[in-house]
């Protein structure tokens, strides 16, 4: 007979938790992008964040940097020389959290703050966060800060509030090119495995997915890219590594050093009843 107690925990995890959905995802297509920044504008614009300060920060045209704690989506600038008689080519790419399918932010997170949605999104609760920080250190991607203001760590939510609704994420919805696309995680993968084949008949050879394979932290990402040069050329790491992975080293080093600790409180105390 199951105890009372137990039936009654069950119970309320059945109201508190929404039910499952199929699993959502970004794919982006950086040879899509123009550079527009209509992502940028949308996110802050729904979420609302605060614009960044008009500056030029002396790598591109573009103000925003990096992803931030008041910057979702960021459209990064990269300006190629490929020989003096050429022009300029620029690779651009709207930038987003990666919702990894093993998020290393959340499997640090100690306060279960962090969580997955319904659609299998990474999400953080604000009003739980005690802004330690961990899940910064964490993040591969230098996805996650800490605002200094509230103190919180903030993210992108995939318009989570959106999703509820039935609606699409808002940067998804503002970009003119469709580099951005929303909807179900398999048939995203589908349809950019589709775009890879096309490009590369059309002679662009070096069209890959990044975070499409499951090998990516064990799992892949739910908002990946179609790039076209190396990973850290968009500034993304080649070979992502969960923290917890160094786990089970630090564990053994910390009680290799407790045992050495010991021995020699050991031979120090048999030392001293010798003399």
């Amino acid at each position: 007979m199951t105890a009372p107690w137990k039936t009654l925990l069950s119970a309320l995890e059945k109201v508190d938790r929404p039910a499952s959905r199929p699993a959502k995802g970004f794919f982006t297509d950086a040879t899509l992008c123009i550079g527009c920044k209509a992502c940028e504008v949308a996110c802050k614009e729904w979420n609302q964040l605060p614009a960044e300060p008009l500056r030029w920060t002396g790598n591109s045209y573009d103000n925003t940097g990096a992803l931030s704690a008041t910057t979702w989506r960021h459209v990064l600038f990269v300006e190629q020389m490929p020989d003096a008689q050429l022009s300029p080519r620029w690779l651009l790419l709207s930038d987003v959290c990666k919702h990894c399918h093993h998020a290393p932010c959340q499997e640090v997170c100690p306060t279960g703050s962090i969580i997955r949605t319904e659609f299998d999104t990474v999400y953080v609760q604000q009003d739980i966060c005690n802004g330690c920080g961990y899940c910064v250190a964490a993040c591969p991607f230098g996805v996650i800060e800490r605002n200094p203001h509230d103190g919180g760590a903030h993210k992108c939510t995939f318009c989570y509030d959106r999703l509820r609704d039935g609606g699409q994420p808002a940067c998804a919805k503002a970009c003119p090119t469709e580099s951005i696309q929303f909807g179900d995680l398999e048939e995203l993968r589908v349809r950019a495995r589709r775009r890879v084949a096309e490009l590369r008949e059309r002679g662009e050879s070096g069209a890959y997915l990044y975070g499409d394979d499951e090998r990516i932290l064990e799992g892949g990402l739910h908002a990946f890219f179609l790039l076209v040069d190396r990973p850290d050329v968009y500034n993304l790491p080649a070979h992502p590594r969960r923290p917890v992975k160094n786990a089970a080293p630090g564990y053994l080093n910390t009680l290799a050093m407790a045992a050495g600790l010991l021995l020699a409180g050991v031979l120090a105390f048999s030392a001293r009843g010798k003399r």
